[in-house]
């Protein structure tokens, strides 16, 4: 049995955020909150947010069988590019810069070890 969680829109660019979700990857749901709790990266906050929504999403989704969380595995993990929001900031000699304001979307799946 497995479930997904995905959080839309995310204001950090994909790149630092496959730096967070790359620390997670395979491993067990306890150790993948612990890392991510104790990590620096302002993306941390998110991946772990989700994480709890996919853990949550695979309680609800079948109520007859009862897992713990220990038993409990990141099986996918990835990040696509959301919508850049572009921007212009004046520059010297009358020029202009481009400023890209990136975005991202994570998805999550868990799933139960065999």
């Amino acid at each position: 049995m497995e479930a997904k969680a995905t959080h839309r829109y995310i204001g950090s660019s994909p790149r630092k955020m496959r730096l967070v979700i790359d620390l997670i990857r395979g491993k067990s749901v306890n150790e993948a909150i612990e890392v991510l709790h104790f990590n620096p990266k302002h993306a941390s906050r998110y991946a772990e947010k989700v994480l709890r929504s996919a853990v949550s999403n695979l309680f609800n989704k079948n109520e007859e069988e009862h897992y713990e969380t220990s038993d409990l595995v990141v099986k996918e993990v990835f990040v696509n590019q959301g919508p850049t929001v572009k921007r212009i900031q004046p520059a010297p000699m009358g020029r202009a810069y481009k400023i890209r304001k990136r975005s991202n979307h994570l998805t999550i799946v868990v799933a139960a070890k065999k």
